[in-house]
């Protein structure tokens, strides 16, 4: 892998029970009940191919979609991460999230997609996940901008970004073909500076959530 072209990777993060890793040949079974048991979760808000749910999510589509993941990542393009949850020192696969579409030199930018299961959504694993990827990114990943482009009918997933703390910065009218048609996006984005007087974007989430409780 050319870490020169892609600093900060290959990494393991992890923040209490929610735990970042490099995805294994051995997640594909886990992989696919997971994405077969969300169908309906998952469906509306993602872009794919035609075919049918089941065979573009099978183990052996797992395995085209790995191929895919390290070859993005070691042209320095994306960090893919399992996001899994630890429990009686086991991981549990439970979702997805890719810092992809880098770009580096003066821009030193990256776009954020992500999945959960949606049997452990409302418990905060994907905010985290994204906190930590995100203080990864900003620091070790040499990254100055993350967006995410989410469409606006994704209630669950537009409440994390703005909970984290996000901008809302534009709008994208027929943004990505989705679910059969050319759907509209909202823009989200927080650059590096917004984060670093409060020691990142973690321990800004840890407040929120101590606030909260």
């Amino acid at each position: 892998m050319n870490l020169a072209a892609t600093p900060g990777w290959p990494v393991v993060l992890r923040d209490g029970a929610v735990l970042l890793r490099p995805y294994r040949r051995s997640d594909a079974t886990a992989w696919s009940e997971i994405r077969c048991a969300n169908q309906a979760w998952l469906a509306p808000w993602e872009s794919f191919p035609p075919g049918r749910w089941d065979e573009l999510n099978s183990p052996a589509a797992f395995r085209w979609v790995y191929r895919d993941q390290r070859k993005q990542a070691r042209r320095g393009e994306s960090m893919p991460f399992a996001v899994c949850l630890v429990d009686g020192g086991r991981e549990r696969l439970v979702g997805h999230l890719n810092l992809g579409n880098i770009v580096r030199r003066a821009f030193c930018s990256a776009y954020v997609g992500y999945w959960v299961d949606g049997r452990v959504a409302g418990r905060g694993v994907i905010p985290t996940a994204m906190a930590l990827a995100v203080d990864h990114a900003f620091g070790p990943g040499a990254l100055h901008r993350i967006e995410v482009n989410i469409r606006p009918e994704n209630g669950p997933s537009r409440r994390v970004v703005e909970k984290l703390g996000f901008r809302e910065e534009a709008y994208h009218p027929r943004y990505m073909h989705i679910d059969g048609a050319w759907r509209d996006h909202i823009g989200y984005a927080m650059t590096s500076e917004e984060v670093a007087g409060e020691g990142g974007l973690l321990a800004r989430w840890h407040r929120l959530r101590a606030a909260a409780s």
